[in-house]
């Protein structure tokens, strides 16, 4: 174990690696996420190697504290009263892009002659997104409107989406050889989605209780963090999704809750430290030499993922008759990609191991690209729908659908 002293002087040397990050953010045409990202891949492995060997242990727990508490925060974008209003947009887009996405994925890499298992699994993977990545991009653009509030709903329901859809292709293709492990990944997807909606009910329900009868300020404070943390915890226990199980945890307090906005808050107030290390950890651990090895197949996979996301969000959006602003750019917005496919690329390396390698050097490949380019694209969506900086502009108040359309 390194010492304290390293330990120490490294976090606080990140924590100011990030605000450097924040400020040229504001001087560059970059969100911070991708310029925190760049940071850890110089600093990283892949570059400088400036970084203590310690710093690649934290990673795992950093990654979890922080996507636990993403979910948390998105959850509250469930509210009943912001689902009426954005709701069937919300369903439309994401049901249709997940679709768009996992067919001509498939379709792409089935017609240049993939193995049909192969094609099955990406196809699979590809609907994964970066909801870290997108939600802080919409923090930093301090953004509102119907536009960020359907951007926000999708990202926080894509990931339940995405498993459903990967734990079907997977039993797909794994049926080709055994129809047993077929059904057998058919009930680890199961007991992960339904499990994961349960445990959040379990913690969400005496926690939406709690919420409200403590004093604000630390005492809240401490509600907020022991909750999100017991949640994330008994997950990781059970072995469900932690990210859905915050996220249900957040739909339940932000509906039952009389004053659901203090735990959220609260941890609005501590989230950006733990986002700083994330995205810089997240940075040294990628391999960026695996993009030279994407290849013919790799680069398939990228465009038929983009062209999917796009295409997808465009029908889904005009079937639920979003704004045009909403369907013309919201497929733009959700291309960050990120932990949730290299978790789904683990189990399916191990379903498949003849094809791990080939399975987990593209996905890692790509996630490189997207995760360095996405956030990008997000903030030009933001850009061309007319709400990056909204609230900076007074315009907070605005009805979004009664502004000109932007192009």
């Amino acid at each position: 174990m390194a010492d304290p002293d390293i330990i120490i002087t490294t976090l606080g040397v990140l924590i100011l690696l990030g605000l450097l990050g924040d400020l040229l953010s504001h001087w560059l045409p970059l969100p911070r996420v991708t310029l925190l990202v760049v940071f850890g891949v110089a600093i990283g492995p892949p570059g400088l190697g400036l970084l203590p060997e310690v710093t690649a242990q934290w990673y795992p727990l950093i990654s979890n504290l922080a996507l636990l508490m993403v979910g948390f925060l998105l959850g509250n974008k469930l509210s009943l009263a912001n689902l009426r209003r954005v709701g069937r947009s919300v369903l439309g887009i994401s049901a249709f892009e997940v679709l768009g996405v996992s067919l001509l994925v498939f379709l792409g890499l089935w017609l240049a002659g993939t193995p049909l298992e192969l094609a099955l699994i990406l196809a699979g993977i590809a609907p994964a997104s970066a909801p870290a990545a997108v939600t802080n991009v919409v923090e930093e653009a301090k953004s509102q409107g119907s536009f960020t509030d359907t951007l926000l709903g999708i990202v926080a329901i894509d990931d339940a989406w995405g498993l459903i859809v990967f734990s079907l292709l997977l039993a797909l293709a794994q049926s080709l050889g055994s129809d047993a492990a077929a059904g057998e990944a058919l009930l680890h997807g199961g007991r992960e989605l339904g499990g994961a909606l349960l445990l959040g009910l379990v913690v969400g329900i005496p926690a939406a209780f709690l919420t409200g009868r403590l004093d604000p300020g630390e005492p809240t404070q401490a509600e907020a963090i022991g909750v999100v943390l017991l949640a994330g915890g008994l997950a990781l226990i059970f072995e469900v999704s932690f990210l859905l199980t915050a996220m249900v945890v957040g739909a339940t307090i932000v509906n039952l809750a009389s004053h659901y906005e203090r735990p959220f808050t609260e941890i609005r107030y501590i989230e950006w430290p733990f986002m700083i290390l994330f995205f810089l950890l997240a940075g040294a651990s990628l391999r960026v030499d695996e993009l030279t090895q994407l290849g013919v197949i790799g680069g398939i996979y990228v465009l038929a993922r983009v062209f999917g996301l796009i295409f997808g969000a465009y029908v889904g959006g005009t079937i639920a008759r979003a704004p045009p602003r909403v369907r013309r750019w919201i497929g733009l917005a959700i291309l960050p990609q990120a932990g949730v496919a290299l978790g789904m690329a683990l189990v399916a390396g191990h379903a498949f191991p003849e094809l791990e390698q080939d399975i987990v050097t593209l996905v890692v490949g790509s996630t490189v690209l997207f995760e360095l380019l996405g956030p990008v694209f997000t903030r030009l969506a933001l850009v061309r729908a007319g709400e990056w900086g909204r609230d900076k502009k007074g315009s907070a108040g605005e009805s979004p659908e009664s502004s000109s359309d932007p192009s």
